[in-house]
């Protein structure tokens, strides 16, 4: 017998509402318009701008030394990769070349931050969905990285490690074999995280076919780093334009297939494997003994002396004088732009030489502020629950994308 059915005159029309920007899901101050009919997501336009930093402007008026403890505002979850990128940046405009020490200290320092940002990554992630239990394991282990990092700078967070020419200071006595222990290590925490979330029922059914992109609208958006990499683009910028003597090390890009957040956990929780290796491998090559900086006078008059001279010589602190007033200078309107792979993607710089130690124009290329693209294409089509799990599944930083 066929049913038969009524129209009982119900009227539907499209609810825009806002989510953000206070909101304990948006990962700072990201304000995104949602349309919905119901609950499903059928437009989304996200906003930027809240924190009004205006840190290029501010950096075309200081000098590049002066421009270092600025870029640990930007990705604050990772300070070390943003000093050392503007380093590397400033030392191919003016053409300077680091100690191989320099090269391997800055590698280890980098991937430690990968890992870092990766911890604290998959600890907000699991809590923006429920999951509470892998927060506790993933800050108890990214607690031991920031040890290491005050042991190495003698700051925990903001480090403004990076120096044009080297590194704000060489490293105590045993601290690579810390830093060994620690990664040696770090797997277990890794493959306890594997174990609660992996193959949970509950993780799967939330990020699974969530906040998909495909390859060609990865590519189209700009999108990079691992949330590039999750749509089946193998792109990793320390494979394809190496720097930092990447190509001497081992390691492999992890590439997931399906775009989605299943994929981007996935590929970062690989990353932070093939990291460690990188780290075990540049230890290695780790020198104590050798000289962080270069001993040519010509160099010399490009960076800092070490503290502990400037407070002991007066020569130094002379030295040190004439290098924050007057040098290193830039070639006047020369420009070059150079980008790492920072852990969010894509960190690219800018700069345009002005004849003084002041940069003419210094630009940021900001991998969340790219990867933030993305979220209408991610959104539309999904439930309004999907949107909390999308957004974290970028690891965006507010304070990287209001740049």
């Amino acid at each position: 017998m066929k049913k038969e059915t009524r129209d009982l005159g119900l009227k539907t029309q499209t609810l825009t509402m806002n989510m953000g920007p206070q909101h304990p899901s948006t990962h700072g101050v990201l304000r995104i318009v949602l349309t919905l009919d119901g609950e499903v997501v059928v437009g989304a336009i996200p906003y930027i701008g809240f924190l009004h930093r205006g840190i290029e402007k501010i950096a075309e008026n200081k000098t590049l030394h002066q421009v270092i403890p600025y870029t640990d505002r930007m990705d604050y979850l990772s300070p070390i990769s943003n000093n050392i990128g503007l380093c590397l940046a400033v030392e191919k405009l003016i053409n300077f070349q680091i100690t191989e020490k320099c090269r391997v200290m800055r590698v280890i320092a980098s991937e430690l931050a990968r890992i870092s940002s990766h911890l604290i990554w998959i600890a907000t992630h699991a809590l923006d969905l429920g999951a509470g239990s892998p927060y506790f394991y993933a800050f108890t282990e990214r607690e031991k990285y920031l040890d290491i990092f005050d042991e190495m700078t003698g700051v925990r967070f903001t480090v403004s490690y990076g120096r044009i020419g080297g590194l704000a200071r060489d490293w105590e006595k045993g601290l690579d074999k810390k830093i060994l222990n620690l990664v040696e290590n770090t797997p277990k925490c890794i493959d306890e995280l594997d174990r609660l979330l992996t193959r949970n029922r509950i993780w799967i059914e939330r990020n699974q076919n969530v906040g998909v992109i495909s390859k060609e609208e990865a590519v189209n958006l700009s999108l990079c780093g691992p949330n590039l990499r999750a749509s089946g683009v193998e792109w990793d910028i320390r494979k394809a334009y190496p720097y930092l003597g990447y190509e001497k090390y081992k390691f492999e890009i992890p590439v997931g297939e399906n775009g989605d957040a299943y994929d981007r956990y996935l590929v970062r929780m690989e990353e932070m494997r093939q990291s460690i290796e990188i780290v075990k491998q540049a230890l290695k090559d780790y020198d104590e003994k050798a000289s962080l900086w270069p001993e040519d006078i010509e160099s010399q008059k490009s960076f800092y002396p070490p503290k502990e001279k400037v407070l002991t010589s007066m020569e130094e602190l002379i030295h040190q004088f004439m290098v924050a007033t007057e040098g290193p200078k830039t070639p006047k309107y020369e420009e070059i732009y150079f980008a790492i792979e920072a852990p969010k993607g894509e960190l690219g710089f800018y700069i345009v030489g002005s004849g003084t130690n002041v940069a003419h124009r210094l630009h940021f290329r900001s991998p969340t502020f790219a990867n933030l693209q993305a979220l209408p294409v991610m959104l539309k089509g999904g439930m309004v629950a999907d949107v909390v799990a999308t957004v974290a599944s970028l690891d965006p930083v507010m304070g990287d994308a209001d740049r």
